[in-house]
């Protein structure tokens, strides 16, 4: 046997593999049924990926129009089994239909040569088979407003994105529309992940998911609810503690990874301090939670959907001005302007001033002040959580918070002060 028998022996082996791997899931599917009353099962399926491999392999020697009219006939063999088991069933389901004619299209797939593309198709179209309860259940979860939020995020970054102008307006080019929408889409994407996350989970997992995925959405939002919720459950105190912990430390690792996604090089000089401050944040956390959990072990967080058109628009209109405003003060003040004006606006959002000294680094503003920026920016915006929970929440818990705020600061601002 010549190397070119063996290659092909390989595709059909893995044409073949496909069609067991999605039978596999079919017959585990329908193996309540009774034999015979099943329009396909394992076999018929390991039978359907070879077959479609064979009618690749004959189109390549007699035409490919040969393939075409196989799989035409095909299908229509499938869809009449259907149609018959559906008359005598009254299941109405194309799934195991759609299943077969992907299997016979991935086997001619892998016997045309793309073995890599067919077993990576039949490996998402076995596990799409298999989560169906998991999909269904998510389905039932959401409501129309959350898929509303889907589909409008998805026209922000997939039909608004490529049509904006990728170029500098205004004073000092500092405009880019195309950046600053591509800013607005990566926060509201991570926002609505840690909602999504939250809803998927459910509200009552307790704090300390409530808390981390709570700090993707709103960290301040998390302060603010969970400080209201001790003032009339202060035997929960520490556990609700733990949970502004958690969202408040959470906001380190996200905004590492926010300044890094728009300048790489800002990794390295944040990665120390912001990495210190996160292992002490989530430590500290995590010594409240074990203290308190035993007492009281679930705890709801009340959480708003972060996706709004209107939210993004004002989050792009607050962005374009604090764009406009760092490169202003840095024209007129050198770096000392812009270090106050991230000090300020950490106050009231650290993603705003985040994602515009992040595009500012390297280019306008030297990245070693870009990132020191982005530190006082940090450190403004988590003393804020801290004042909230003293403020707003039983004095227990605001001691407690300010602790572990206080604690990952020190550790963040130690990172700073080692040289590099």
């Amino acid at each position: 046997m010549d190397a070119e028998q063996v290659q092909l022996m390989q595709r059909l082996g893995l044409a073949l593999f496909i069609g067991l791997l999605i039978g596999a899931e079919r017959g585990w599917h329908e193996r309540e049924e009774a034999e015979g009353a099943r329009v396909a099962g394992i076999r018929t399926f390991a039978l359907v990926g070879l077959l479609g491999g064979v009618w690749a392999l004959l189109g390549d020697l007699l035409g490919p129009v040969l393939l075409g009219l196989a799989f035409a006939a095909f299908a229509a063999v499938m869809i009449i089994a259907r149609i018959r088991a559906a008359g005598a069933t009254k299941d109405y389901g194309v799934t195991t239909v759609i299943a077969a004619l992907m299997t016979f299209a991935l086997g001619a797939l892998a016997v045309k040569g793309e073995m890599a593309l067919a077993a990576a198709g039949g490996v998402i179209t076995a596990t799409l088979l298999g989560v169906k309860p998991i999909l269904h259940g998510w389905l039932g979860r959401i409501t129309y407003d959350e898929l509303l939020s889907v589909l409008k995020l998805l026209v922000m970054s997939v039909v608004l994105l490529p049509v904006l102008p990728d170029r500098g307006y205004g004073p000092w080019a500092a405009l880019n529309p195309y950046e600053i929408w591509l800013m607005v889409v990566l926060i509201a994407g991570v926002s609505f992940v840690g909602y999504a996350t939250i809803r998927i989970t459910g509200e009552t997992r307790g704090v300390l998911l409530a808390g981390l995925a709570g700090g993707l959405v709103s960290s301040t939002a998390v302060a603010i609810n969970f400080a209201r919720l001790s003032k009339v459950n202060p035997q929960q105190a520490a556990l609700l503690a733990s949970g502004i912990g958690f969202a408040a430390t959470t906001m380190f690792p996200r905004t590492l990874l926010v300044a890094a996604a728009i300048e790489p090089a800002l990794f390295w000089p944040l990665v120390l301090p912001l990495g210190l401050a996160t292992l002490t944040g989530y430590a500290a956390s995590a010594v409240l939670w074990r203290r308190a959990r035993t007492a009281s072990p679930r705890t709801r967080l009340e959480v708003q959907n972060p996706f709004e058109l209107t939210t993004a628009l004002k989050f792009g209109a607050l962005l374009a001005a604090i764009i406009l405003l760092a490169h202003g003060l840095s024209a007129w003040w050198g770096d000392a302007g812009v270090l106050v004006l991230a000090l300020l606006s950490g106050l009231a959002d650290v993603d705003a001033i985040n994602l515009s000294l992040a595009r500012m680094a390297g280019t306008t503003l030297a990245m070693d002040i870009a990132a020191l920026g982005i530190g006082l920016a940090v450190i403004s915006n988590t003393l804020v959580k801290a004042a909230i929970a003293l403020l707003f929440g039983a004095r227990s818990l605001g001691w407690a918070v300010l602790s572990v705020m206080v604690s990952a600061l020190l550790a963040g601002l130690l990172g700073f002060a080692v040289p590099r």
